[in-house]
């Protein structure tokens, strides 16, 4: 487990790790805000494509070569996104990475819930947490400290030699704990939900740009959105007849639901306000990679040094004085967000992130434990496919919607003559508006929550 735990936040890290460098990158590959968020958004999506097929691909390979897999494609993507030329080649660097980390997300749950009894998951769940929630948090400071000495591909260079410690350590130690099992897949399926959830964020990405591709963008939107509902009709239709790609069976489940909606959001407002913090910072502040790692970090950190004792909290007392407050927290943070401007004090930004990452980390372990907790076991691997995955999108979906907003909005006040700068400060306040009336949801959810995991039906 410990072993998973570090190879998983090796490979997560780097799902947010290029977001303190976007404006390097816009400068660097002279390409827009819209472009440059894609190096995020493509990984994400990416993940979002792969992950209901590792459920199938888990099944077929022993324990030992889904992690030779998964890290050998990660340790591909790195070195390719290392000496890439030109912003299209990074992307596709981003993502083979993301095919690789994708695998390791559900693997390292997989394994959890088969080797971990049911009476310490919310403690062991709690370290867990250091990987899938604290490595997308901290990976803006730690490239922030890696952009101060060199350029964005030193981030790649950096990563490339531990992961590949990483990988031949766990080669050496990790151990099979399941028979390989010959299995179908629906392969329609696959194409039609990458080809659904990838529509929807691309569509809406395209809202942000010039006026002429807004009707698109509403054109590949409403064609995401049709293909997702093809995707539940054929899931709906395989839990009859045969294998679906995610049992949406997990569904009925309404513990599991109400968790599945409050990780989402909660990704979603984690990766929205990820983006739009460096651009504030850095384009608009004037601040160093450094200094806004250096700003960001002690949120990461509260975040992943808080983990295990909201663990050990959970455990002993349930979710009700976690989930709640964290919920009621993460929105006033955001509120607190819509109030940047350009004499901000930056202790007020930094209490305001910390806040945010202390409200999440309050949030997710109790929450994804009771979401999982509450399915029977021959729903656990499609309840962390569809609970992966249905992540991956929010956060795309996340980083999309915040830079749509605040482009159009900036664009808008530019055309009737206000100056960039509050322009800009103004997209960026309604940005994060949005973000926190979507947080105003997690509440309700919260509140309906259970205490204590109830029995699987």
């Amino acid at each position: 487990m410990r072993l998973l735990v570090l190879a998983t936040f090796v490979v997560i890290l780097n799902e947010t790790i290029l977001i303190n460098a976007i404006p390097r990158l816009m400068d660097s590959l002279r390409i827009s805000e819209q472009s440059a968020q894609w190096v995020s958004t493509a990984f994400m999506l990416t993940m979002a494509a792969v992950i209901p097929v590792t459920g199938w691909f888990l099944q077929r390979v022993t324990t030992r070569q889904a992690y030779a897999i998964a890290m050998g494609v990660f340790l591909t993507g790195t070195a390719l996104s290392a000496v890439a030329p030109s912003f299209e080649v990074l992307l596709a660097g981003r993502i083979v990475q993301a095919a690789g980390t994708a695998v390791m997300m559900p693997l390292l749950m997989t394994t959890l819930m088969i080797v971990v009894p049911e009476h310490d998951r919310g403690r062991v769940m709690g370290n867990v947490t250091l990987a899938i929630s604290v490595a997308p948090a901290l990976g803006p400071a730690v490239s922030g400290l890696i952009l101060q000495v060199g350029s964005w591909r030193l981030l790649f260079v950096v990563v490339l030699p531990i992961a590949a410690v990483v990988t031949v350590l766990g080669l050496r130690k990790v151990d099979n704990i399941s028979e390989p099992q010959v299995s179908s897949i629906d392969w329609l399926s696959v194409a039609v939900a990458a080809l659904g959830f990838g529509g929807l964020v691309y569509g809406l990405s395209l809202f942000g740009e010039a006026d002429g591709r807004v009707g698109l963008g509403i054109g590949i939107v409403i064609a995401g959105v049709a293909a997702i509902a093809v995707f539940v009709i054929r899931q709906l239709t395989l839990q009859r007849t045969g294998v679906p790609l995610m049992d949406l069976r997990t569904l009925g489940h309404r513990t599991y639901g109400l968790s599945l909606a409050l990780m989402s959001i909660g990704f979603l407002a984690m990766l929205g306000s990820m983006i739009l913090l460096p651009l504030y910072l850095q384009n608009l502040r004037g601040l160093s990679p450094l200094q806004t790692g250096l700003l960001v970090m002690p949120g990461g950190l509260a975040m992943g040094l808080l983990g295990p004792a909201v663990g050990k909290v959970f455990d002993r007392f349930g979710s009700r004085p976690l989930v709640l407050p964290g919920s009621i927290g993460m929105v006033l943070a955001l509120g607190g967000f819509t109030q940047v401007s350009m004499t901000m004090p930056y202790w007020q930004v930094l209490v305001l992130h910390a806040l945010l990452m202390v409200s999440l980390a309050a949030t997710f372990t109790p929450v994804f434990t009771l979401g999982m907790g509450a399915l029977p076991p021959h729903l656990y691997s499609h309840g962390s496919s569809m609970l992966g995955t249905l992540q991956q999108v929010a956060a795309a979906f996340g980083t999309a919607l915040v830079v749509t907003v605040m482009s159009a909005r900036t664009r808008h006040l530019a055309a009737d003559g206000v100056a960039a700068v509050p322009a800009q400060l103004s997209g960026m306040k309604l940005a994060f508006g949005v973000v926190a009336a979507l947080a105003l949801v997690t509440i309700i959810f919260a509140a309906k929550l259970p205490r204590r995991i109830a029995s699987p039906a």
